[in-house]
């Protein structure tokens, strides 16, 4: 052995360990809850799930739901398909993201004109996709769809 002193070696204070797992708890409760840019970007834009109806006809898709099935002034949320389509007036048909523009909450709550978001409380007109009510500031992605006849399709 040396004649060198040799430094102990201390543990961490109680307090760093605590604020370390408080920022870890942290990081990982951000990363669940997503972000705007990251609702922007969703899996909604890559398509349907390749077990959906809209998914098994490839670009025209095959019938996400007849025209009979949406209510005039509101509207039906496909879930599977991300999408929620509105008939906000007689035969005028519209769909949207189903995603919240806040920090991507997947959103099925849709009562008369309204959608919103069960995660912080935004709401959403299916007339326009607009915001009704924050802390979303975005409004909702429009959805391609195409009517024809009694059919609706998601493009």
């Amino acid at each position: 052995m040396t004649s060198e002193s040799v430094q102990p070696v201390s543990a961490p204070s109680r307090r760093t360990v605590v604020a370390a797992v408080g920022a870890a708890g942290l990081a990982v409760a951000l990363t669940a809850c997503g972000s705007e840019d990251d609702a922007s970007g969703s899996s909604t834009e890559q398509g349907a799930d390749a077990s959906s109806p809209a998914a098994e006809g490839g670009a025209g898709g095959a019938a996400l739901a007849k025209t009979s099935d949406i209510p005039e002034g509101s509207g039906k949320v496909f879930s599977d398909e991300k999408v929620v389509v509105s008939q906000p007036t007689a035969g005028d048909y519209k769909a949207y993201s189903t995603i919240c523009t806040h920090q991507g909450c997947p959103m099925t709550d849709l009562k008369e004109d309204i959608i919103s978001c069960a995660c912080h409380g935004s709401t959403f007109s299916i007339a326009d996709g607009s915001v009704q009510k924050g802390p979303a500031t975005k409004p909702l992605e429009a959805k391609e769809i195409t009517v024809s006849g009694d059919s609706i399709t998601l493009a």
